[in-house]
């Protein structure tokens, strides 16, 4: 029998000199969630990437989570053109208040 992967070591933090949402795993870049500041109002997701040996564990959809909460938290509004963070939005419309389409 497989057991199921350990995440007790997973952290995500904001990165904003990289402009970016990061998965760690203690002191490994697991994944992250890229994004640009087109004016004061927004925050526009660009890209989100998993390294493969951490995928399958849920771990991109969590650092959205964070990410978006963090975004709200702010009170700034979500613009997302990075694709998995659209797909994640249409299955969470409790972010719709605060998300604008994409131009």
């Amino acid at each position: 029998m497989t057991e199921a992967p350990d995440n007790s070591t997973i952290s995500y933090v904001h990165v904003p000199d990289l402009r970016r949402y990061e998965i760690r795993d203690v002191d490994v870049l697991a994944g992250f969630t890229q994004y640009r500041l087109p004016d004061d109002v927004h925050v526009d997701f660009v890209h989100t990437e998993v390294d493969d040996a951490y995928g399958g564990r849920g771990l991109a959809g969590e650092l959205v989570a964070f990410a978006l909460a963090d975004v709200r938290a702010q009170g700034k509004r979500i613009i997302a053109h990075c694709p998995y963070v659209a797909r994640w939005l249409t299955k969470h419309p409790e972010y719709d208040d605060i998300t604008d389409p994409v131009a």
